[in-house]
């Protein structure tokens, strides 16, 4: 699993417990080879990815863009997760919960009471 971290949000970010975190949700679901990106924004950037894209003008925690999840891939096709992009600024110290949201996203979960469990689980 390659995981490419980005801190663009203008505040310290403890990047390596990102990545151990992520790994050891992906781990977890049974997801052991691809690409993940991990992205830390300020608010503003953060308001505005969320307003081009769900049409809502605010901040927020965190947003995911998706790419592959778990869909079936042509042999030898390395998996491409998406971005799980978090605001430091809105999170505060209390980031795992959200990166874990992000996360089960990247993977096809929804909202609800099954990814709520898993969550609860994973944090």
């Amino acid at each position: 699993m390659t995981v490419e971290i980005e801190n663009r949000s203008g505040t310290a970010v403890d990047t390596e417990a990102a990545e151990e975190l992520a790994r050891r949700v992906l781990s977890a679901e049974d997801v052991d080879g691809g690409d993940l990106g991990l992205v830390f924004v300020g608010p503003e950037e953060m308001r505005t990815l969320k307003r081009e894209h769900l049409g809502q003008d605010e901040s927020t925690d965190v947003l995911s863009f998706p790419i592959d999840g778990r869909d079936e891939l042509p042999e030898g096709v390395p998996r491409q997760l998406g971005d799980a992009v978090l605001c430091p600024q809105v999170v505060g110290e209390a980031w795992r919960a959200p990166l874990v949201h992000g996360l089960l996203h990247l993977l096809g979960y929804d909202h609800g009471a099954e990814m709520e469990r898993r969550e609860a689980e994973l944090v």
